[in-house]
């Protein structure tokens, strides 16, 4: 058992479906057989959605005080949340923010002591943690700063393409003034690396979109595609990064010419996973690249308008778990073969395409 991923699982917001999507994932025995699943929430709120989750009586789940405890085979549970934090579904609630909050305090502080392979989050409620003091717009900014990371990448990922954005939750009205060469090329080069050490692509080929219609027109719709962006595409070039572009992004995803490209860099939030969730919603995971650890999610929210309904549907939660398994996988093989450069032009790490769940 020492060779299987230890996989932390955030409870997120109690009160949508995280318990609801994390216990329809992990009530197949397939995913227990590939990794030991610790979740991170509260004995009690786990209970209390399996009751809306038919035919899950079978699950065996075992309370454990540390992570060190989890047993194979079994859904392990961490008790994060206090007892006296109350629960109602399908309602943003402080509670249910503090808990959120507290499950994902205790899953980092176990990833950072290493006694945990690799963070799932559950969805959280970004207005509410916010009026509980997280102090940050979201997961990916939350993963950067706790793991001391330089620069992270939100890249949302699916079984064919992969898309990330330069600027994470940032107002579009601030977006253009946030975009510079040097911030385009830090994305840039965590998208190549990330392409290379997690999903095994050998020399990977990056397709930038640019952040003005048309591609600006010549300057006449806006001078970002000159200024900044395509500086960086060169900067890139002159690193040894396949990258091309800019792309107009209505053409680009108009043609699926995104397929042709290993990763794509959008410049802002919705410009990527807008097309992404249209191709890809209820499987898509999405990855913090550029951590030392491993951060999969699902790519949907609390979802608290079919909370306690059992209507959510687990695909991207199951993708999530699979492809952090996937990542941890390839990083370990190719740092068995990094001390020979020559070798590594034949790396082919575990693929993403391996972790949608088989019917």
């Amino acid at each position: 058992m020492a060779d299987k991923i230890k996989i932390g699982i955030t409870q997120g917001d109690t009160n949508g479906i995280g318990y609801e999507v994390i216990i329809k994932a992990l009530s197949d025995a397939r995913i227990l057989d590939m990794c030991i699943p610790v979740v991170y929430g509260s004995s009690r709120f786990f209970g209390i959605h399996r009751k809306f989750v038919p035919e899950t009586d079978q699950v065996t789940t075992n309370v454990i005080n540390s992570a060190e405890d989890a047993r194979p085979k079994r859904i392990n549970i961490i008790n994060a949340v206090p007892e006296n934090l109350a629960i109602e579904i399908g309602q943003p609630t402080a509670d249910g923010a503090k808990a959120a909050i507290l499950a994902l305090e205790a899953a980092v502080a176990d990833a950072r002591r290493g006694a945990i392979d690799a963070i799932v989050t559950a969805p959280i409620n970004k207005h509410t943690v916010a009026e509980q003091g997280f102090g940050f717009p979201g997961h990916t900014e939350y993963f950067i700063d706790r793991f001391g990371a330089k620069d992270g990448l939100m890249l949302l990922c699916s079984s064919d393409f992969r898309i990330g954005v330069v600027t994470n939750h940032l107002p579009l009205s601030k977006v253009s003034k946030a975009l510079t060469k040097e911030l385009i090329l830090s994305k840039t080069r965590l998208m190549n690396t990330s392409l290379i050490h997690d999903f095994g692509r050998d020399r990977p080929k990056i397709a930038l979109l640019s952040l003005n219609p048309h591609s600006g027109d010549g300057g006449s719709l806006g001078t970002e595609e000159t200024d900044v962006i395509i500086p960086a595409i060169e900067a890139a070039k002159q690193e040894g990064i396949l990258a091309f572009g800019p792309y107009s992004p209505d053409g680009f995803f108009g043609t699926f010419a995104l397929r042709k490209f290993d990763g794509v860099l959008a410049m802002y939030h919705d410009q990527g996973l807008i097309p992404f969730k249209v191709l890809a919603f209820d499987g898509g995971v999405n990855y913090t690249a550029g951590l030392p650890i491993v951060r999969t999610s699902p790519d949907h929210g609390t979802g608290y308008d079919i909370a306690g309904k059992c209507k959510a549907n687990p695909g991207s939660m199951i993708s999530a778990i699979y492809s952090a398994v996937d990542f941890c996988h390839s990083r370990k093989k190719y740092a068995e073969i990094s001390a020979n450069p020559l070798e590594i032009k034949h790396f082919e790490g575990p693929r993403y395409e391996r972790t949608i769940m088989p019917e």
